[in-house]
């Protein structure tokens, strides 16, 4: 989880500056993202079905070469596109199709992973547990955009690489993750078992009750997206999900706008506030949800306020320290809600459902970035505020809804 974050956010963080240098017109940089989540949405519950009938570790193996080939192949178009071998649309539309590499297969990986976290931990722990593998992401999304203007490189080797040299950094990283993970998870036939018993590896030799309920299921239970028992979560899930969406994705834009700088002079900047904004988030997931202990309807009532009110600065700051400022208390607010979304989903339902569910919330994840960047980047081209001020709108009318429509995830609800 640490790893994707990381690799997404730091071609996140360069690629407005490398769409601009390119002369390629934000709306396309905003569709790059768009059309890999479309996939996402499409695959996420596919994936999450078979690792239910095939394990967990197969998925996770494939998530992550999805990840490494889907970079490996958008760093070789976009450096095609800089040292002028094809022209920068084409360079464009070919790293879109590297993108929706990542959108159809890297999508195997979180739903198995979250299912995995759920098998091991009882229903007392799962909110805590949910948010420290949250907080993995949160960490990668640090990472990412910090480590990214390091490893910019002009050359690699004898080809000019430039603002696509993190790509190829980081698919270096996947590599590594991949090798690791084919070594150190346990196999999926290791006890004999398929399915659901296959994939949840108990903590110490210590079954957890919900590994324990999941390895005598007869068979896995497909949730729909509409089950009453998911479905106000699933709408909130979807409407944070856009407002962050559209707030992140034209933040480097807003940098380069409003500080009046050039491409490669934003790219520190714009990774800067995407660093605090992460740190934030962290900040909520490792610090104050720990400690308080805060059930999943708290989490994404707090998180709407919070959020509401960072997309409000933002959307009126000049400066690089009021956009920080901004983008960080938003960020603090996502970092509220995308664990109490998750946790919330997962709560609600038995252990046989749990792969499902993982699934539904993975393709709710990645339906954000279906229509939110360009959504986002749509608005910001017409007004510079108004993503800002449309994604606190949305987060005030989730508060709304929240508070009338969740429950507290205290007892599993019956099923439709």
């Amino acid at each position: 989880m640490l790893t994707t974050a990381a690799g997404n956010t730091a071609l996140q963080s360069v690629l407005p500056a490398l769409g601009r240098s390119l002369g390629v017109v934000d709306s396309a940089v905003a569709a790059a993202f768009s059309v890999s989540a479309l996939l996402w949405v499409i695959a996420a519950p596919f994936w999450a079905n078979r690792s239910d009938r095939h394990g967990r570790r197969a998925m996770v193996m494939l998530g992550i070469s999805g990840f490494t080939l889907s970079l490996v192949l958008c760093g070789s178009f976009l450096a095609a596109g800089i040292n002028g071998w094809i022209a920068p649309t084409t360079a464009f539309l070919l790293f879109v199709c590297g993108r929706m590499i990542y959108g159809a297969f890297g999508s195997a990986a979180p739903p198995a992973v979250q299912a995995v976290v759920a098998g091991q931990t009882t229903r007392d722990e799962r909110t805590r547990a949910l948010t420290l593998l949250s907080s993995g992401f949160g960490l990668g999304t640090i990472l990412g955009p910090a480590i990214a203007p390091y490893v910019v490189f002009e050359y690699l080797g004898p080809v000019r690489v430039g603002l696509a040299s993190p790509a190829f950094v980081f698919a270096l990283f996947g590599l590594g993750v991949l090798f690791f993970a084919h070594r150190m998870l346990p196999r999926d036939d290791q006890d004999g078992v398929h399915g659901a018993a296959a994939s949840y590896p108990s903590i110490g030799g210590q079954s957890s009750g919900a590994s324990i309920t999941a390895a005598t299921a007869e068979r896995a239970e497909p949730v729909g997206y509409f089950d009453r028992r998911i479905r106000s979560w699933i709408v909130v899930g979807l409407v944070a999900g856009h407002a962050q969406v559209m707030v992140s994705q034209t933040m480097g834009f807003l940098v380069i706008d409003r500080l009046n700088v050039s491409p490669m002079e934003a790219i520190e900047p714009t990774g800067m506030v995407l660093m605090m904004g992460a740190g934030s988030a962290l900040l909520a997931q490792w610090g104050i949800i720990p400690i308080l202990n805060l059930a999943p309807r708290t989490l994404v009532l707090a998180g709407a306020v919070f959020g509401a009110l960072g997309c409000l600065i933002t959307g009126t700051a000049t400066s690089l320290y009021t956009i920080a400022i901004g983008y960080s208390l938003a960020a603090l607010g996502f970092g509220f809600a995308r664990p109490g979304f998750t946790a919330g989903s997962s709560l609600a339902v038995g252990a046989a459902a749990q792969g499902s569910v993982a699934g539904k919330v993975t393709s709710i994840n990645g339906a954000s970035f279906v229509l939110g960047p360009s959504i986002g980047v749509g608005m910001y081209e017409l007004w510079r505020p108004l993503p800002y001020w449309v994604a606190a709108a949305a987060l005030v009318a989730t508060l709304a809804y929240g508070f009338f429509t969740l429950r507290s995830g205290a007892e599993v609800e019956p099923a439709d």
